[in-house]
């Protein structure tokens, strides 16, 4: 049965793929390769291609091939297909393309400044470029909410995870915030107690680079990445980009605290892994392109937190410390598995320990919900920052700017939206390793073993390669029973942790 409708809108789609491989290729180049210099004349170039790319995506008469396509005779995974490309159609034709280009712009500049200022902490410089970035946001935050009916966080939210509400995320946010406090100290109280019993040990530094990059590169291979498909860089933020043929992963490094980088990697190596995977018959296609931010986050966590938390994972990676540092009693199985799990409330997100880590995601949602919003402005944000760290984790942060609300990438680069992906992340993956435990219930004795296999298969079957096949919710209750449940995340920390 023919189908031109179908057919026309899949190659432009092939077309869109295309492009968007350059313009990641060249996001990761100004991130980790870029002289300084270059930065107006790439943000330029690549707000040209996000123009381009617009265009393309709301001419009209795709429109017309869309409702012409659904009264075609196609296959089930072809009309999964078209209603992704129905949900992406209807996301852009609601930005006007001088928004598209105007958000480029202001973002390449923003991001690119704050490589700089935030080391100084220089918030009032920080602000004279936020500003821009944020009202193009709640610009294009008004205009999806008017085209979809969703508020406008949701609507900004819905970019990254299709389908939540803002509903779902202040109920489940709101049931951790009363259990995390609580939680946090029980856990420094217990492990201050096994401390004292068995002191923990730390390791000693200085910690070469080229040795660390070499012990990630390592242990990427251990999780399976594929080097002939993708590579290991250094940028300000770690991050994945690029594309499934050709994955671009980033990371950071320090002296003094190799763990920080090896397990950042070993982040990232889940988000990479996710994309290797991804299904290649349907490469080009919405219907390839990974699901969801919170299950891409599910993906990194599942080996940062689920794996790397194992104390299997301590021994797997054990020798390769010794081979890249030399001896020392911290490398020890045991040892290095309480590192791994070390509990400490701390001021940087990305740093932070995985019983942590949801309160620095529920303050950013409540400071960033409200600024889309228009209910506080960018002046208000360290106010509102230094009373909830200290309300969350306990922490002063006043006039600490660079390790305060200026740490994260993801304001300057106007990712609005994209935080409770994290913790909603954390959660699916804690609900992932409840099944793959129900599905190989010997799963902690063979990963005890060094055998990652039955965790790594599981995942690619039910998650890489099935992509966008289906919606979340249809995703999660098909791999693991049921739709998003925070009660196995909770579980899981308390079986880790108290257990």
């Amino acid at each position: 049965m023919k189908t031109p409708a179908y057919d026309h809108l899949t190659a432009t789609y092939q077309r869109l793929h295309r492009l968007g491989h350059l313009g990641a290729i060249a996001g990761w180049d100004q991130a980790a390769n870029m002289p300084a210099k270059g930065n107006e004349a790439r943000a330029a170039a690549i707000a040209e291609l996000a123009a381009l790319m617009h265009r393309m995506r709301t001419d009209p008469a795709l429109g017309t091939e869309i409702e012409r396509a659904e009264q075609e005779n196609l296959d089930d995974v072809q009309r999964a297909n078209l209603r992704e490309i129905r949900r992406d159609w209807q996301r852009a034709t609601a930005l006007p393309d001088d928004l598209v280009q105007r958000r480029e712009i202001a973002t390449s500049r923003c991001e690119h400044a704050w490589r700089t200022q935030r080391p100084t902490g220089d918030w009032a410089g920080f602000l004279a470029n936020f500003r821009p970035v944020l009202a193009i946001a709640r610009e294009q935050a008004a205009r999806l909410a008017d085209a979809s009916g969703l508020g406008r966080y949701e609507a900004m939210m819905d970019a990254y995870e299709p389908g939540m509400t803002t509903a779902t995320v202040d109920r489940v946010f709101g049931e951790v915030r009363q259990w995390l406090p609580g939680l946090i100290q029980q856990v420094v109280a217990r492990q201050a107690e096994q401390h004292r019993a068995e002191p923990l040990i730390d390791p000693v530094g200085p910690f070469d680079v080229e040795r660390q990059r070499w012990l990630s590169e390592q242990v990427m291979r251990l999780l399976g990445f594929d080097f002939d498909a993708g590579r290991l860089d250094v940028s300000t933020h770690p991050f994945c980009g690029g594309v499934p043929e050709d994955v671009r992963m980033t990371t950071r490094y320090s002296t003094d605290n190799f763990l920080g980088s090896l397990m950042g990697t070993v982040h990232e190596t889940g988000h990479g892994r996710y994309e290797q995977n991804l299904p290649r018959d349907w490469l080009g296609q919405p219907l390839a392109e990974a699901r969801s931010m919170a299950l891409h986050e599910s993906q990194s966590l599942s080996f940062e937190m689920q794996i790397g938390g194992h104390p299997g994972f301590a021994a797997l990676v054990s020798p390769l410390l010794r081979e890249a540092f030399g001896e020392q009693p911290a490398f020890a199985p045991a040892n290095l598995r309480r590192l791994l799990t070390r509990v400490k409330p701390g001021l940087i997100r990305v740093d932070a320990d995985e019983v942590t880590y949801p309160a620095h995601i529920i303050l950013r949602y409540e400071i960033e919900r409200p600024l889309v919003e228009g209910e506080i402005e960018p002046e208000d944000i360290p106010a509102l920052w230094d009373a909830k760290m200290m309300e969350l984790l306990g922490l002063d942060t006043r006039g600490n700017f660079a390790d305060g609300p200026m740490q994260d990438v993801h304001w300057p680069a106007g990712l609005i939206g994209y935080f409770p992906c994290y913790s909603l992340g954390a959660m699916f993956a804690a609900q992932w390793f409840g099944a793959i435990r129900r599905a190989v219930p010997d799963l902690d004795a063979r990963l005890n073993a060094g055998d990652l296999a039955p965790a790594l298969d599981w995942l690619k079957v039910n998650i890489w390669t099935q992509a966008s096949r289906w919606t979340t919710d249809e995703l999660a209750v098909r791999a693991s029973g049921e739709p998003l449940n925070p009660a196995h995340f909770k579980a899981h920390l308390a079986r880790r942790y108290l257990g």
